[in-house]
């Protein structure tokens, strides 16, 4: 039970940070776009590190022990790029009034915006939440039961979230602010879209106890296909992002940077556990 707690625990934290991302907002007057791009290159290398050098592997240990080495390695190799095919399916569907670089252009300059702009604002925080809400709910899931199987990829995969969850944050509560004049509200909204989260935790937590019972195939697919994720939101989405509002050279040091920090964290974090 212990085990649980501490798993639900890391997911609660992990969506609370889309809430961080709001409050960040508030304290702005003006969205620095050069720290949204250092940001999201950061966000992007830890994905990407911790990916192969942790999730990868961790899968294939799973699954050679379920199905053996040569049809483990096979059902890895498909889980994780089935992962990225799932993205690319959402992402096409989802509308992309969600982009972080779409709503930076769409603030005003001036303090005072005329109606038709607010409008459009509220919108577009509107759209921004539904799609941050549904992207953090399998993130939820993927938190829970990493953190379940094994406390350090969980505490990892969480920091990955957490990183990745503060601009998203950002992009809900900038339009809603701007738009309605109302710290609460874009507070409120960037927090109500983050506690999809634990709710994504919750469900994970039902399945695993009443209808799945090979557990240890089951944690090397899911986790294969999180591999696959994660490579395709930090390679379609932050990077370009973080592209189009940092200098090359900036984001490529912060996304080493990333991946550096990540590192390190991963062996303090064998030492620990």
């Amino acid at each position: 039970m212990n085990d649980v707690l501490f798993a639900f625990l890391l997911t609660l934290i992990a969506g609370l940070a889309t809430g961080l991302g709001g409050l960040v907002v508030l304290f702005s007057k003006v969205t620095n776009k050069k720290f949204l791009s250092i940001c999201l290159s950061f966000s992007a290398g830890v994905m990407i590190y911790i990916s192969f050098a942790e999730i990868f592997l961790e899968a294939f240990e799973s699954l050679e022990y379920a199905y053996g080495d040569e049809m483990g390695y096979l059902i890895l190799t498909v889980s994780f790029f089935a992962g990225i095919a799932i993205m690319a399916v959402i992402d096409r569907f989802i509308p992309h009034d969600e982009e972080v670089e779409e709503l930076l252009e769409s603030i005003p300059k001036h303090e005072q915006s005329s109606l038709k702009e607010k409008r459009e604002l509220k919108r577009t925080g509107i759209s921004s939440t539904i799609a941050v809400a549904i992207h953090n709910f399998p993130e939820g899931l993927i938190t829970f039961m990493a953190a379940l199987h094994d406390p350090a990829m969980g505490i990892a995969i969480a920091i990955a979230i957490i990183i990745h969850n503060i601009p998203e944050g950002i992009a809900m509560a900038a339009p809603i602010y701007h738009a309605t004049g109302s710290k609460v509200k874009a507070f409120l909204v960037s927090l109500i879209a983050g506690l999809t989260e634990p709710l994504g935790a919750l469900i994970a937590w039902l399945l695993l106890r009443n209808i799945f019972d090979d557990i240890e195939g089951i944690f090397g697919i899911i986790f294969a296909a999180v591999g696959g994720i994660m490579v395709f939101v930090a390679i379609h989405q932050l990077l370009p992002t973080a592209q189009k509002y940092g200098k090359h050279h900036l984001v490529m040091k912060w996304l080493f940077a990333g991946m550096a920090v990540m590192a390190i964290s991963l062996v303090i974090l064998e030492f620990a556990f």
